[in-house]
């Protein structure tokens, strides 16, 4: 599974003039899962995320999570991570998973996240999303995991 992490001050996303989730400071994680992901990718991809120190101390240095800071997750499903540019300029979609799995893998993400952290806001799967954001530092980070 694939997420770009990033921190922020404020987002939130909006679906046909309606706002679907927002959050104030804390991450904003876009995640896709691709052909062959299942709930022991998605489950450790959610570990990593709530134990990334992205987050400055006092002394101005990145070393704590969203959790150590009370920070929020907006959990937004975005399949075009899984993107294959190498074959020209047009982008492949062939590694994301097919829809109704990553439906499927996205849910749980989001149904174990809810269960591990308090304040969990989502975008809506397969919908036109408009996803406002201030990036804050700015940090964006990609996670991976096999």
């Amino acid at each position: 599974m694939l997420a770009l992490v990033q921190r922020v001050s404020e987002a939130r996303v909006v679906v046909q003039g309606r706002v679907t989730g927002e959050i104030a400071h804390g991450l904003l994680v876009l995640v896709c899962a691709e052909r062959g992901d299942g709930e022991a990718q998605a489950d450790r991809l959610l570990a990593k995320l709530l134990k990334l120190r992205i987050f400055s101390d006092d002394a101005g240095k990145m070393n704590r999570s969203v959790q150590d800071v009370g920070g929020a997750l907006l959990v937004v499903s975005q399949f075009t991570l899984a993107a294959d540019t190498s074959g020209g300029n047009r982008p492949s979609f062939g590694n994301a998973a097919p829809p109704e799995e990553g439906r499927r893998l996205y849910d749980h993400f989001v149904e174990e996240a809810r269960k591990s952290h308090p304040a969990v806001q989502t975008g809506e799967f397969g919908a036109d999303m408009k996803v406002h954001l201030v990036n804050d530092g700015p940090v964006t980070i990609p996670l991976r995991v096999n």
